[in-house]
């Protein structure tokens, strides 16, 4: 078929993408600065039509004639009633959640089979674009009574610092964002942050902090008394750490690498210690639907046990009456109740409060656990 330049780029993409290799949203990203040509109309429509293939690859492979490549798959995609086949009792359950197998009997197992199905058709939906606003510099009343005459916004309904877009932005052109006002925050990862309750003069570790997310959201609590240290494995994030607490306004934070020789010195030391680990991220499938078709249970096996070696080492740091956070934008018992229960267990924690969670089919939040925890008082 003869393609249009819309057409020609889609394809180039999508042929070039490696499931296994770079998530979906960051070889968008190189693709696109690497060929200026591209308009932001163009662009838009481009990613819009990627993500829905990626997200119904399963159901339009079901519909395909003959073989399942991208051309194949771009026109069976117009030709799919979607709504139609999702209900179609004739078609496997999986297939109609344009899921992979294994996947979905995880969440059949946990949710059951009408449930599991709710939960991915609420994946297969764009996510809301959601933002935090930075209170060390500014109010969510403020920056909705600037922005209600240019764009579609409402506060977010549980994070009292969220403002929800009903339309994508490019928010790094905007003057409130590189003056540090706000940064872009899914809100349930917000409500994560806050359950970091620290206090001006505490000491407090972000364990996985990668890009320094959860730490900018609780950051304000400690009214500038008080360190956060921000740890991860990888270093390229921290750079970006650096970058994003100084446009905020954070002063009293450090970065601290994972091979910073006085670590062992740290033992005991911290009021709070946050570890988000590193998860399946399967509540977040809205936003990383090629999360889904990488996802194997060897994957998840090997996630599984990361966590727990996560989680330990990051216990190393707790003081004796200090509190620790687990979080993961998982839904996943595997990954969640199992891993609390491990814990408790393993290393003799209470619970401080009740788990939070978060599921896309409720409220319009991506999917988080979180959970505080102590250690046992003798």
């Amino acid at each position: 078929m003869k393609k249009t330049f819309r057409e020609y780029h889609l394809f180039k993409i999508l042929d070039s993408f490696d499931f296994e290799s770079l998530p979906l949203d960051v070889h968008l990203g190189q693709y696109f600065r690497k060929n200026h040509a591209i308009g932001s109309k163009d662009r838009k429509f481009i990613a819009e039509k990627i993500y829905k293939l990626i997200r119904w690859m399963g159901l339009i492979d079901h519909h395909c004639e003959e073989s399942h490549d991208w051309s194949e798959r771009y026109r069976a995609l117009d030709k799919l009633n979607i709504s139609k086949s999702t209900q179609d009792s004739s078609i496997p359950l999986h297939v109609r959640a344009s899921f992979p197998k294994h996947l979905f009997t995880l969440f059949s197992d946990h949710f059951g089979e009408e449930k599991a199905l709710e939960l991915c058709l609420a994946c297969n939906t764009p996510a809301p674009t959601t933002i935090r606003v930075n209170v060390l510099k500014t109010t969510r009343n403020t920056l909705l009574s600037k922005w209600k005459e240019k764009f579609s916004v409402s506060s977010t309904k549980h994070s009292v610092w969220g403002i929800n877009f009903e339309e994508k932005i490019n928010f790094q052109t905007l003057e409130d964002f590189k003056n540090g006002f706000f940064e872009v925050q899914d809100e349930a990862s917000q409500l994560i942050a806050d359950l970091v309750d620290a206090s001006p003069g505490d000491q407090v570790l972000d364990f996985c902090a990668g890009s320094g997310g959860k730490t900018l959201a609780f950051a304000h609590k400690l009214q500038g008394k008080g360190q956060i240290y921000l740890h991860d494995i990888r270093e390229r994030p921290l750079i970006k750490a650096k970058r994003r607490l100084a446009r905020a306004g954070i002063e009293n934070a450090q970065i601290m690498p994972h091979d910073t020789p006085h670590k062992k010195n740290l033992k005991g030391k911290f009021n709070w210690v946050l570890v988000d680990v590193p998860c399946s991220g399967s509540g977040t499938l809205r936003r990383n639907p090629d999360l889904k078709w990488k996802f194997s249970s060897d994957m998840l096996e090997r996630l599984v046990q990361e966590q727990k070696t996560i989680f330990e080492e990051a216990l190393f740091f707790l003081a004796p009456k200090g509190k620790i956070v687990y979080s993961t934008c998982s839904i996943l018992p595997q990954e969640n109740d199992r891993q609390l229960e491990h814990f408790q267990n393993a290393f003799n924690l209470d619970l401080v409060s009740k788990p939070f969670r978060s599921l896309p089919t409720e409220g319009g939040m991506d999917g988080f656990f979180g959970v505080i925890l102590k250690k046992v008082e003798n």
